[in-house]
């Protein structure tokens, strides 16, 4: 990867449907030499996919939680792990140090929506305690990093 590389990817964190003539202009190469080096990031992996941002508001998700999770014992982990990614209301499963064994972020429709989930994710076999901080607003939401020479 080079400079080019990561102006390129910079443009397309912004918009990742831009225009392979605007990011030409951006970078100063051919939309030939563009398509090419956008192509090899993604054969070579360092650009896995795109997606689609929503706005969870407009989709009736307004509540977004952070929640801690301790399990009884890690024999619990694989049955904890699968019965997480069943949730569609799961946006984030993070394994970690420290006094719990997974942070999880949630999004959820109100006060009620978060009950029955923590009820779900309480229920989960093996779960001793959890711990629920409510996200208010959020002020940074990044999904990667720029890339730096």
């Amino acid at each position: 990867m080079d400079e080019i590389d990561c102006r390129i990817i910079e443009c397309l964190k912004k918009n990742a449907r831009m225009k392979m003539s605007e990011i030409s202009g951006r970078v100063n190469l051919s939309v030939t030499s563009v398509a090419d080096r956008i192509h090899r990031l993604e054969e070579s992996g360092v650009i896995t996919g795109y997606r689609v941002n929503l706005d969870m508001n407009k989709m009736g998700k307004d509540l977004s939680a952070l929640i801690s999770v301790s399990l009884e014992h890690p024999q619990y982990n694989k049955h904890f792990i699968d019965s997480v990614k069943l949730n569609d209301e799961v946006l984030e499963c993070h394994y970690v140090t420290g006094d719990y064994d997974f942070i999880i972020k949630v999004v959820t429709s109100g006060s009620d929506g978060l009950e029955k989930l923590l009820n779900y994710i309480k229920g989960i076999k093996g779960v001793s305690l959890t711990r629920t901080l409510v996200i208010l607003s959020t002020v940074k939401s990044e999904t990667t990093v720029t890339p730096t020479l």
